[in-house]
């Protein structure tokens, strides 16, 4: 999900000048392991119930007044188990046909949803992340596994969406990367797509296979999405030598999701577990 997806006028020879590309890769794609000899490093099997672990999980809500990006509709609550809860081994992030007009930060939204991040909390250089998922498909949904750089400066920090799926498409899985250069306020923007049949009624691996070689972007052990690093020490084409924070969130609406169907309402991804391999020290 990319953190602004609002486009401004195309920097002229941008896209000509980059020499990073997003790559579909063929179905017949090796498939995606965690590299021999990485150990597990950080990890959540949602094994409690109640709330998501405060230790591990915080919540975003800084745009609840002003409006989140992309047009979207939602208000994302904070520990509110209606929203985000454990149980039964599985976290539930859920959006809601509701406003919460009596909280402070309320932005005039019709809908609640739930924003996960590991900021503050957990975050890495590298690695290798598994996300096991079972996605939303009511026309509207904007369900979202990805990364962001913990220095905060988008696009610049760099970002990787691990999942991206909207309901008006069901089964279409998105993978994008961004950064400075390739980005979509430029118009360089890239995105891979790959099919995944039964993605809303089953239970599919979501993954990330990050090096310092290149980035790969795959699903149910299908790579389908790869950047390059062109190791020339441009931090505009490869910002990804600096730690990245994971986000799990629905999303409603927006420049994205598109129209909402209210009755189809409400929506849940719920997620098995997420776990984070890295190098062996």
């Amino acid at each position: 999900m990319a953190a602004f997806h609002r486009r401004s006028p195309t920097a002229t020879g941008i896209a000509a000048a980059m020499s990073l590309a997003l790559l579909a890769l063929a179905d017949a794609a090796p498939a995606m392991e965690a590299p021999p000899g990485w150990k597990l490093a950080w990890a959540d099997e949602f094994d409690v119930d109640g709330l998501p672990d405060p230790a591990k999980w915080d919540y975003d809500t800084a745009f609840n007044r002003t409006g989140w990006h992309n047009r979207e509709l939602q208000y994302y609550t904070s520990a509110r188990r209606e929203n985000a809860e454990v149980k039964h081994g599985r976290l539930v992030i859920t959006a809601r046909k509701e406003a919460l007009a009596s909280m402070p930060d309320y932005g005039g939204q019709a809908y609640t949803s739930a924003r996960l991040v590991t900021r503050g909390k957990a975050s890495w250089t590298h690695g290798f992340i598994e996300v096991r998922a079972k996605l939303p498909c009511g026309p509207g949904s904007w369900p979202a596994i990805w990364m962001l750089g913990t220095g905060g400066k988008w696009p610049a920090d760099g970002e990787i969406d691990i999942m991206e799926h909207v309901g008006h498409k069901p089964g279409e899985i998105l993978g994008s990367i961004y950064t400075n250069a390739q980005n979509w306020p430029r118009g360089t923007g890239k995105t891979s797509k790959t099919t995944v049949p039964g993605a809303c009624g089953a239970f599919h691996d979501y993954q990330l296979t990050w090096t310092n070689d290149r980035i790969l972007v795959g699903v149910d052990g299908r790579n389908y999405a790869e950047l390059a690093n062109p190791k020339d020490g441009d931090y505009d084409k490869w910002p990804f030598d600096r730690p990245q924070y994971l986000l799990l969130n629905v999303a409603v609406g927006g420049d994205l999701g598109g129209a909402v169907r209210d009755d189809s309402l409400p929506w849940r991804m719920e997620v098995e577990y997420v776990r984070v391999f890295q190098p062996a020290r």
